[in-house]
């Protein structure tokens, strides 16, 4: 009965935008001098890795309590949790990402990552914010301030979080399987963006449907038998048999998959060999499987399995030593998908604060993937909107480099504070008091 009491009150919500809010809009902007840019400046110079966001994890934590809400650190590693209640209504969840990637900077902005950290196989790495998660978790605290102090316009309880790991897609569900859903109250709503360099700063998109692909990673061992260069009659050469098994996979996407679909099969890593003249006993392939619903997804993976165990015994391997296909159990994420009608009120909310023009409509670019979904995911009955904000100025549109590269970069304040004004009029459009 509550969830149909709640799901009514969202609905009653999608009427015409309100007048913008200037006070808010101020506010933000004095922040952001006085506060955000200092706090963003800290976050870009000190990125950390997947799953060792221990300082900025601290960081989070103190940056939420100062603002009176009720902390809770290591949910799920280094995740951090932090509740505001503020009467009876809806429970919402505001979420943001903390993690680094294992990029050496060169993007040519004035405050550079220098850092180096040691990562999961023991050796040091440089580590930046190639993918704007320092823009995330600023302006949650941004978000967190601006709710704090207007919580005379919002009834229910807020739950915020820093989380882990995004970029290896395990920390959303490491923080599900370490109770955030039954230590500390369950969402009805979950709430989160990306800043996006493809898209213009200040503008914002917010998808009804879909709004990234499933992933999977997948690693196969090609094992051969191995033996003289100059005598390859003599074994099973796995080199030749890992590359008929890259070949194979991209005939399966283009010829059993509706071209219709959004399907890929990526081979990203191939390792293998020692000695130009050795034929080797295996070659490793490691890949990365996108899909935009399950049921192709399921195809894609079982169609993994097939070609390499068929292509590996037309080439003659033993079947003692046919492939081994692993699909991880930790990078691993369904499609990340709107629920249409709160994704409407959060679109009207903001144009009617920010401007109807800034919210733009685009076709996705490619097949990322978004560890959001598991908060979001149907057996939780949790309505999810995840929505994009523009970070690149339009005059260097045409030439920004792309998120995961080592030149990426972004315009820090018109994004986050795009960032805070979008999540703060999100929220209490599904919190507003009545």
């Amino acid at each position: 009965m509550r969830k149909l009491m709640i799901a009514a009150s969202l609905l009653a919500l999608a009427t015409p935008a309100r007048a913008q809010d200037r006070a808010l809009h101020d506010a933000i902007a004095r922040d952001f001098s006085t506060n955000l840019s200092s706090l963003f400046d800290h976050f870009h110079r000190n990125p950390e890795l997947s799953g060792r966001e221990v300082q900025t994890s601290a960081r989070m934590a103190q940056e939420l309590r100062a603002l009176g809400y009720e902390v809770t650190t290591g949910v799920g590693g280094t995740g951090v949790v932090a509740i505001m209640r503020n009467g009876a209504g809806p429970t919402v969840l505001l979420r943001a990402d903390m993690d680094g990637l294992p990029i050496e900077e060169r993007s040519g902005v004035p405050n550079p990552s220098r850092a180096r950290q040691v990562g999961p196989d023991g050796t040091e790495q440089p580590v930046m914010h190639a993918c704007g998660h320092d823009v995330h978790i600023t302006a949650l605290v941004g978000t967190a301030r601006q709710l704090a102090a207007r919580r005379s316009r919002w009834q229910g309880t807020l739950v915020l979080i820093a989380q882990p790991a995004e970029e290896t897609i395990s920390g959303a569900r490491a923080m599900i399987e370490d109770g955030l859903y039954t230590r500390f109250p369950k969402p009805d709503v979950a709430l989160a963006f990306h800043v996006a360099a493809e898209i213009e700063a200040g503008r914002i998109e917010v998808p009804l449907q879909i709004v990234s692909s499933s992933a999977d990673t997948v690693t196969i061992q090609v094992r051969g038998v191995g033996t003289h260069g100059a005598s390859p009659h003599l074994g099973v050469d796995p080199v030749v048999v890992a590359s008929q098994i890259v070949i194979s996979l991209q005939s399966m996407v283009g010829r059993s998959i509706n071209p219709l679909e959004g399907a890929v099969v990526t081979v990203g890593t191939i390792r293998g060999g020692v000695k130009n003249n050795i034929i080797p006993e295996q070659v490793d392939l490691g890949l990365t499987v996108r899909a935009d619903n399950p049921a192709i997804r399921q195809r894609l993976l079982d169609g993994i399995d097939r070609v390499a165990r068929g292509t590996a015994l037309a080439m003659g391997v033993p079947e003692d030593r046919l492939p081994v296909v692993t699909r991880s159990r930790t990078e691993t994420t369904p499609a990340t998908i709107n629920h249409g009608p709160t994704a409407q009120i959060v679109r009207d909310a903001i144009a009617g604060q920010m401007g109807a023009e800034r919210l733009i409509t685009q076709q996705r670019e490619g097949m990322g993937a978004e560890d959001f979904a598991y908060f979001v995911a149907p057996e939780h009955g949790v309505r999810g909107v995840y929505f994009s904000v523009g970070g690149t100025p339009r005059e260097q549109l045409a030439n920004a480099p792309g998120h995961h590269s080592p030149l990426f970069r972004i315009a820090p304040e018109p994004a986050v504070t795009a960032g805070v004004e979008a999540m703060v009029v999100a929220a209490e459009a599904v919190m507003r008091r009545r």
